[in-house]
């Protein structure tokens, strides 16, 4: 048996990159072998082995063969006849398709150490229409290495398109779309993730309320962009420089999706989005199992993100309320998450990016001013129920107009 670190350890090696997790192929090796030289088989679809003492993944060398639609529909052989670059050929791009021997030398049969100087996403060969799973991922390694100046190979988006006119993309399980999206939303640009998919017709496929906000114009005063999705991209793009919550990031995706509801007639305003685009965010996180962390945040800033814009001027008992909504006085981290949205979308606009924000200075300080109501005292006052309730919103409110006042707001 042959052993050969292989994959996203190589690749990010020779990008000067921490190396987090390593992967292994094992060439000429069998189940009998791996098991009795101590390692466990975890994989139930194909041989994979945990090594006895790094914990650390040994598949054996194997190939691939499409047999049903989607990315389930594969029949998989592996044995000791397998080669090496057999295997890396099943592989989806060729900066991943590239081993290392046990004396450290390259195995790269497919192109994977020019590509990555030429910083190219390019598949590895035509198997790569076989999974759709691969859209994402192109997608997602896209956003990942933007950074460093990587692109999509321009066969290999079209590539992507044939898949996706071939229905392939229609195949996706929402469990799997969420997985990689997560994934996205978690590195440093979520937009080139959104962008790609679109570039390939895949938007529309698992994400068509986004898709939607494309061609939507908004008023130019406000939007200089005016293209909904033009915003979508620039927000996105704020929100990964304002916060690293993948919770922020995804409450931006959803935080506009009603202007693509509004009707024509009524362009380029977009009076009552908040509530179209609280509806269609709840059917998207329904749909795709979306984790409730990242489903109530999106729901509040895509309700709540056009009161926050006008904090200055709104009055003390409507600031109150506003925070109330967005449990802002129980849950003040989360709070943040939601100041950080609203700045995002704020910022998302042509020539904005980095303006201030005022309006979260004024919400810390009015929710700072809120929870130091001392409601004790109000309580010894003998009142209960809602009167109680009553009072106690009064005195916050009074408050917060004595932050307001004191701000000039």
């Amino acid at each position: 048996m042959q052993t050969f670190l292989v994959g996203g350890a190589v690749r990010d090696r020779l990008l000067g990159l921490p190396v987090r997790e390593r992967d292994w192929v094992v060439v000429g090796g069998t189940p009998a072998a791996m098991e009795a030289a101590g390692f466990r088989r975890v994989g139930a679809s194909f041989p994979v082995y945990l090594h006895p003492q790094t914990g650390e993944e040994h598949a054996l060398a194997r190939t691939e063969r499409k047999t049903a639609p989607g990315y389930q529909g594969f029949a998989v052989h592996a044995a000791p006849d397998v080669t090496l670059e057999a295997d890396l050929l099943r592989r989806d791009l060729t900066i991943n398709a590239m081993a290392e021997d046990a004396n450290g030398r390259i195995i790269d049969p497919y192109g994977g150490q020019a590509d990555l100087l030429a910083r190219r996403l390019r598949h590895v060969s035509d198997a790569f229409r076989e999974d759709p799973v691969r859209i994402l991922r192109v997608a997602r390694f896209a956003a990942r290495f933007a950074p460093l100046g990587f692109a999509v190979a321009a066969e290999t988006l079209q590539l992507m398109r044939e898949m996706v006119a071939a229905g392939e993309a229609g195949a996706l399980v929402p469990e799997r779309v969420w997985q990689e999206t997560e994934r996205a939303l978690a590195g440093p640009h979520p937009d080139v993730f959104i962008a790609v998919l679109r570039d390939c017709g895949a938007l529309a496929v698992i994400f068509p309320e986004i898709d939607a906000l494309w061609g939507v114009p908004q008023t130019q005063a406000w939007h200089p962009e005016v293209d909904t999705g033009a915003h979508l991209l620039l927000a996105l793009r704020e929100s990964a420089r304002l916060s690293a919550k993948s919770e922020v990031r995804f409450a931006v995706l959803v935080h506009d999706l009603g202007k693509a509801a509004t009707p024509a007639r009524y362009w380029p305003k977009h009076i009552g989005h908040e509530e179209r685009s609280v509806a269609l965010a709840e059917n998207l996180c329904r749909r795709l199992g979306v984790p409730n962390r990242f489903r109530e945040l999106g729901l509040a800033v895509a309700r709540y993100h056009g009161l926050a814009h006008r904090a200055a001027e709104l009055r003390p008992a409507t600031l109150l309320a506003l925070l109330e909504d967005v449990d802002a006085l129980r849950r003040p981290e989360r709070f943040e998450d939601f100041l950080a949205a609203c700045e995002a979308d704020a910022g998302g606009r042509l020539g904005r990016a980095g303006a201030p924000y005022p309006q979260a200075t004024l919400l810390r300080a009015a929710r700072s001013a809120a929870a130091a109501v001392d409601v004790s005292s109000i309580v010894a006052r003998g009142l209960t129920g809602e009167a109680l309730g009553d009072a106690i919103r009064q005195e916050r409110a009074r408050a917060i107009a004595t932050v307001k006042a004191a701000t000039g707001a």
